[in-house]
């Protein structure tokens, strides 16, 4: 089954439809800049665009950076303050003509991960990680998701964890990779005093340098890098819409 991925983040909106089946792209990537500011009128204009762009009759998945509760974003990250509140989902589909499914962006990524990447068959709790310019997260048990986690945003050390373990805070702070690892592994640690996980997979672009930094933290849950990196978003949607049908 081809389904419609939208990724919504702050800087671009990149959409692709997706075979559900594979996880992998049916079409070429469309990436529009997020307008500026990103306010819900021209945000949704964007959405329709893209979906116009693949001329697409069908339910449509939207990933979105903030806490999603029933279509309506409660939170927003690196999108203007008018979207909270906002019915996100109402929105899109009245510029769309279609269903469409509104969920957090790393949830999303989550979803996609456990069905194509490194959580695929993986029974337990399990967390995920996007360590990015911030710090996202999803939580599964037994392969169901439990929405809108913010692991970034415990506070360690009186701050957010994601002030010290995302991948923002390693290159603007200028820490070594050893030293990172240290910071991470205190983010770890109490998440499994909180939580106790059967696995932890990390995401985000800093996946792609794994061998940097996981051989030097310090959990005693397993870790894995994640396996979809950037294609997470849109494939997560993609099968967040798949379940409209």
């Amino acid at each position: 089954m081809n389904m419609l991925g939208i990724d919504i983040g702050g800087s671009g909106i990149k959409g692709a439809i997706v075979d559900t089946e594979t996880g992998e792209f049916a079409s070429k990537r469309l990436r529009i800049d997020t307008p500026q500011p990103a306010k819900p009128g021209p945000v949704a204009e964007v959405v329709a665009e893209i979906a116009a762009h693949f001329n697409w009759r069908a339910a449509i998945g939207c990933t979105f950076p903030a806490i999603v509760q029933h279509g309506v974003p409660m939170t927003a990250a690196n999108v203007d303050d008018e979207w909270i509140g906002t019915d996100a989902k109402q929105l899109f589909e009245s510029q769309t003509g279609n269903s469409v499914v509104v969920l957090n962006d790393a949830d999303a990524a989550g979803i996609a991960e456990m069905k194509f990447g490194a959580g695929r068959g993986k029974a337990g709790l399990v967390v995920i990680l996007t360590l990015g310019t911030g710090v996202g997260s999803s939580l599964f048990m037994d392969g169901r998701l439990v929405p809108n986690t913010e692991f970034g945003h415990l506070i360690i050390r009186g701050k957010d964890a994601e002030w010290r373990t995302s991948d923002r805070a390693r290159q603007t702070e200028g820490y070594s990779w050893k030293r990172w690892a240290r910071k991470l592994s205190e983010h770890l640690q109490y998440l499994e005093f909180l939580i106790s996980p059967d696995l932890f997979i990390i995401g985000g672009g800093v996946s792609k340098r794994s061998e940097k930094f996981l051989p030097m933290v310090d959990c005693k849950t397993k870790i894995v890098p994640a396996q979809l990196r950037n294609r997470a978003g849109i494939v997560g949607a993609a099968l967040a819409a798949a379940e409209l049908r």
